[in-house]
């Protein structure tokens, strides 16, 4: 069944000016029974003018007074002609006035941390049109060297699972194409949930980045030196360098005695 327009002011004229019950204009907003009950306690919606559903042509006088003398009638909103075929606008999503200077910010993110996604899927999720994409991806905007990149789901633009359906539909894309992803590009595809889930990867301090294979332990190569047989003319040590042959010295010896 559909839902009247502003549903909290007409909450409130209903409260205000029928004997309803909390529970069948409840049923009729939209809202929560306890809802209702607080806007008649003046808790909820303080301040919030009522909304006439009879004068803007959402309830019809003979359907209040059936709700009012039978507590189980459900209301029904009055049908409209006019809305028949009525179909939603198709385009990029309402961004509020508020938030529509953050959008360079989280285009610039979505096309730095994720540049599968389209020009379209990138307008889905944040709300803009597409030259300001194009422009962005170009560095060819106004104020780019301004701008910095900010999470979308972050500045509120849009919902993470929105950001995740978008990636996996990239994913799943460029999987069909036969592309070849790096491994970089393959983290990025992953969704929120998959990526919350993993192991964390060991990290190796910064200190000692690059020593993976060092070893401090040089007894197997001092092992196979000891093993090696020296050759003539190695002279090692200090003692090999500096002695003398014995027999020479004794020939000598033995020249001066003569």
């Amino acid at each position: 069944m559909g839902k009247p327009i502003m549903a909290k002011a007409t909450a409130v004229w209903l409260v205000d000016n029928t004997t309803m019950t909390f529970k069948q204009i409840a049923d009729f907003v939209g809202m929560h029974e306890l809802e209702v009950q607080g806007i008649a306690d003046g808790d909820v919606a303080a301040g919030v003018k009522g909304f006439d559903p009879i004068a803007n042509n959402q309830l019809t006088p003979a359907e209040i007074d059936s709700a009012e003398k039978n507590p189980l009638h459900r209301l029904k909103l009055k049908f409209n002609a006019a809305a028949v075929g009525e179909e939603k606008r198709r385009g990029p999503r309402y961004t509020p006035l508020s938030k529509r200077q953050d959008r360079p910010a989280a285009i610039l993110w979505l096309v730095k941390f994720h540049p599968e996604l389209s020009d379209g899927q990138v307008s889905k999720l944040v709300g803009t049109t597409k030259p300001t994409i194009q422009a962005i991806r170009e560095r060819t905007h106004w104020n780019i060297s301004n701008i910095q990149p900010i999470d979308p789901v972050a500045l509120g633009l849009c919902k993470q699972s929105e950001l995740d359906a978008a990636v996996q539909k990239a994913a799943a894309k460029k999987a069909a194409e036969g592309a070849v992803m790096s491994d970089d590009e393959r983290r990025k595809l992953v969704s929120t949930e998959t990526s919350l889930s993993m192991e964390p990867e060991p990290k190796i301090p910064t200190a000692i980045e690059g020593l993976e294979t060092f070893s401090l332990s040089g007894s197997s190569s001092d092992d196979d030196e000891e093993e090696k047989p020296k050759k003539d003319g190695d002279y090692a040590d200090a003692d090999s360098f500096f002695n003398l042959p014995h027999g020479s010295h004794d020939d000598d010896e033995d020249d001066e005695d003569k």
